[in-house]
């Protein structure tokens, strides 16, 4: 059973969550300081997943987000009131693979567990619950799904998939992707970024009846969240 630190010194979201997730078949337990969080990480090798807050009673969340990210192979959210772009940027910066504010749903901190469980091949309860890749076909310009079905791509569309699965896990940025889909003596500005990506995820969806892993990390840019080949 994967095992989840949720570090929040706020004790009625932390029980929340701590029950939520338990609810949702992981193993949870809380910590409301950084040295409580240390003393579990220490004691407990297992830990898969690490939620975290940014403003903890003795410790900077940012700051023990790194430490956890050099010495722990444990995954990390970040979930904190702090919704500026710089604290955002300074959260994945730190080593968070995934930035949520205080209002998202538990709905939605639960996806991104198991979406990140993926990304990492921690797998979950088991290693059947693992979907297959996304496979990105350079030759042909075509997005296959896990249940192999084939959607052919335009070049913008393909030259931002192959951006997406090139970065692994981590987001590409809206200023690196709008100078890659820029063309030659022309403005590609953010609006029509976004455009972009609201017709590619549609496509996906329209032609393969799944739910286009594609995730806007807002203040960064995008990623793919899912399993990815590319060929």
């Amino acid at each position: 059973m994967t095992r989840i630190l949720v570090i929040e010194d706020e004790a009625r979201l932390r029980s929340d969550l701590v029950d939520f997730l338990g609810l949702c078949g992981f193993e949870a337990q809380g910590a409301g300081t950084a040295a409580a969080a240390r003393g579990v990480l220490a004691a407990d090798a297992a830990i898969e997943v690490a939620i975290l807050d940014v403003g903890l009673p003795d410790g900077n969340g940012f700051e023990l987000a790194a430490e956890i990210r050099r010495t722990h192979a444990c995954g990390i959210i970040m979930l904190t009131a702090l919704g500026g772009s710089g604290d955002r940027i300074r959260g994945f910066e730190s080593g968070a693979d995934i930035y949520f504010v205080k209002d998202s749903t538990l709905r939605e901190i639960e996806a991104g567990v198991r979406a990140l469980l993926r990304r990492t091949s921690a797998g979950g309860p088991s290693a059947d619950d693992v979907p297959a890749a996304w496979v990105l076909e350079s030759s042909a310009w075509v997005l296959v799904s896990p249940d192999s079905v084939s959607v052919k791509l335009t070049a913008t569309e393909y030259a931002f998939l192959g951006s997406l699965f090139a970065s692994g896990s981590r987001a590409c940025s809206r200023e690196d992707l709008s100078r890659l889909l820029a063309r030659p003596r022309a403005q590609f500005e953010s609006r029509h970024l976004d455009t972009t990506v609201a017709r590619l995820r549609r496509k996906i969806e329209m032609q393969t009846g799944l739910e286009a892993p594609i995730q806007t990390m807002y203040g960064v840019g995008y990623a793919f969240t899912a399993p990815a080949v590319l060929r």
